[in-house]
This record gives structure tokens, sequence and C-alpha cells, in this order.
């Protein structure tokens, strides 16, 4: 964003100079009046010989962590009672991320142009999803945009939680497989051939687990490029496919019915369901729209639609809890405690209880999960590694056998 150096005229009639950020000479004017200055007059600054270094890390993602600091502090401010685009200019000043950054001034013009909070907001959606417009158009509809800040502020907090935890379970089983695929594939492209060849002087018939180890062996030394480029094919396959409406639908199904992660993964979807919804009835979101952006937002076809047959329920005067059992994909405690939020007319109260649950639910199965997969990924690292060496050390044992013989 350029730079523009302005000197103007205070109330008490001195002279103050200084340097502000905008996108446009009018802008400065408009906020330099807007604080009471007079005979302004602006000048951009002259850029200086720069050149700008390749990103790496991801620097222009405006991430989680980011969103929540930016929406507390945000609310805490609002709370204050300072206005809202002296809160978006203080904030957009000491944001590190110059993506986010960035943002945040456009969206600072935007209401100094007169549009809501809201619709700024919504003019990026790679940094404030629907959710987050939504609720912020409810708070200012509402008069209460500095809870909503807050408990959006929550809301990302506890989704962060969730992913981590997620995150986390997938670490470990994924690294010692990465490291058994490596420590075999070097075994077999490197170390193999040399005791094949050794065997090959030796003469006489080898093991079968020899025979077997050796034919493995130089198929991959052949073929190692061949396989490495069909398996990014198959995941580019796999990735294509998924892009699909059918193609997703096949296979998020194949995942609420995986025998590990399949619990899991229903456990997450009701977690994200209960708390997301919840979030948006306590703010006075309608109940159909917030339904339509947590079915947008589910993550799984088959949960979206199962979510968007809930809707469609609603819509022709039924109540949730009778599509909810309907479609399957909720557990029968889910719809009953959403049945009786119905009748008491607590469902937000409710959703967030089940959200509660369901979030130490989750946490209990990732801590099962990893606790089970340890050992069954100890045998298999053990069970390949040592059977390659075992097949290796066959041969050398009957030679030593025939020579004590």
């Amino acid at each position: 964003m350029p730079k523009f150096n302005w000197e103007a005229r205070t109330r008490t009639g001195g002279s103050q100079k200084g340097v502000i950020e905008a996108a446009t000479v009018d802008v400065v004017e408009a906020q330099l009046k807007k604080y009471g200055f007079s005979n302004i007059k602006i000048k951009a600054e002259a850029k200086g010989l720069s050149f700008k270094l390749p990103k790496f890390g991801g620097g222009g993602k405006v991430n989680e962590k980011d969103l929540v600091i930016f929406t507390r502090q945000f609310s805490t401010m609002i709370d204050s009672g300072l206005p809202l685009v002296q809160c978006l200019e203080i904030l957009a000043k000491q944001q590190e991320n110059k993506a986010f950054q960035e943002i945040l001034y456009k969206v600072k013009e935007s209401v100094e142009s007169g549009s809501t909070f809201a619709d700024a907001l919504g003019k990026h959606p790679r940094a404030f999803d629907q959710l987050f417009v939504n609720l912020v158009a409810a708070g200012e509809i509402g008069g209460i945009l500095d809870t909503i800040l807050t408990r959006l502020a929550a809301y990302i907090e506890k989704s962060m939680k969730l992913k981590k935890q997620i995150k986390g379970a997938m670490v470990y089983p994924i690294t010692i497989m990465s490291i058994a695929v490596v420590v075999v594939g070097v075994i077999l492209v490197f170390v193999i051939p040399t005791f094949a060849k050794m065997f090959a002087e030796f003469g006489g018939e080898l093991p079968a687990p020899t025979k077997f180890v050796i034919a493995l062996s130089n198929f991959l030394t052949k073929y190692l490029i061949v396989i490495i480029a069909g398996f990014y094919a198959l995941m580019w396959g796999i990735k294509k496919y998924y892009a699909t409406p059918n193609g997703q639908k096949i296979i998020d199904r194949m995942a609420l019915k995986a025998p590990i992660a399949g619990p899991l993964i229903r456990k997450v979807a009701v977690a994200k369901f209960t708390r997301t919804l919840g979030t948006m009835v306590s703010s006075g979101v309608p109940i159909m729209d917030g339904l339509e952006i947590v079915a947008k937002t589910a993550g799984n076809k088959i949960v979206e639609e199962a979510i968007y047959s809930v809707r469609q329920a609603i819509s022709e005067g039924k109540t949730m809890a009778e599509p909810l059992a309907a479609c399957g994909v909720f557990p029968p405690m889910v719809v009953q405690m959403i049945s009786v939020g119905e009748a008491t007319g607590a469902m937000d109260a409710m959703l967030n209880k089940i959200a509660d649950f369901y979030d130490d639910e989750v946490d209990d199965a990732v801590g099962a999960m990893t606790a089970m997969m340890e050992p069954l990924l100890m045998v298999f690292l053990g069970t390949a590694v040592g059977g390659l060496v075992v097949a290796m050390y066959l041969p050398i044992f009957k030679l030593a056998g025939t020579v004590g013989g």
C-alpha cells in the first residue's frame, strides 16, 4: 500500500506533518478531515529502489491463529467504545501478516465508503468465510457485535483445537510408515544387490525367501521411476475423481465406514455440525440460513447431503430431530438431545452441550487410536526390516552349516 506525506493545520491553528498509508489521496484527505485537520497538503512518498524476495512458508496466507487474535482484539476494542474504523486502523497497523494487513486496510476503506462491516468482510472470502460474515451481520443488526466477535473467537479456537487433535493423530503413523518405506527401499535398492552378487559367486540353490527378496530388489531397481510415476498418477487420479460429485460421495461414504478412522470421522463431523450451528443459532442467525452455511462447511458429502435433507424437511414444517434420525449419519443420542432442545426452546444450549461432549469423544478416540496403532506400526516396521535381514542371512547360515558339516 502506498505511503503519503501530509501537512495540515490543526484545530488550534498549529501546523502538523506526518506519513500515512492508504490506497489513494482521497482516502488520506477524508481521514485527515475526519480528525479535524484543514488546509491539507498531500504528496505521494517517493519510491526508492527495491526488490521483493520470493515468499516461502505460506507467508501470504491468513491462518486461523491470525484470525483468532484479530477477532479477540477487535471485540475488546468495540466493547471499549472505540469507533469501528479506528479499530480496523489500529489492528491493521500492528498486523505482522502482510496479506492480512492488506485485507484489513481494504475492509477499512470499504467501511469508510459506506459499506456495512459484514459486507466489507464478505469481499474477502479467503480470509473471512460465510460463517464469520453472517455472524458479524447478525451482530450488527442486533447491536451486539462485541458479543458476537467473542463467540466467534471461541468458536475458531475450538475448531483449531479439533484440527490439531486430528493432525496429531495422523503424524505418528505417517512418520512411521514413511520411515519404513524409506528403510525398506534403501535396503532393496542398495544393499540386496550386493548380497545377490555374493550369492551368485557362491553358487548353489538359494532358499525361497531369499529368491523372493532378490526378485523384489531387481524389480524395484529396474522399475523404480515407473513405480514413483505410477504412485503420483494414482494420487492425481484419486484427487481428480474426488473432485467429481459422484467420486466425492463414494470416497466420503467409504471414509465414514472405514474400520478405524470411520468412527473418528463421524465424531468430528458431529462436533463440527453442532458447534457451528449452535454458535449461529445463539447469535441470532435464522435456522435455515445456519443449516445452509453448516452444510457448505461440513467437509463430507454424505454429512452435507444429510444436513440439506434436514433443511428441506424443516422448510416443509417438520421438526429437526425427525430428518436427523432418518439420514442415519447422526447417533441416536444426538438426535434425542436435539429433540429435547427443540421441545424446551433451548436449541443453542443443547447444541453447544453436544459439541462439548463430542470434543471430548474425539480426544478420547484419538488417544485410543494412537495407542492401538503404535504396537501395530512397530510390528509392521520390525517384520518388514527383520524379514529382509533374515532372508539375506539364510544362505549364509546354510553355507556355514555345510562348511561345518
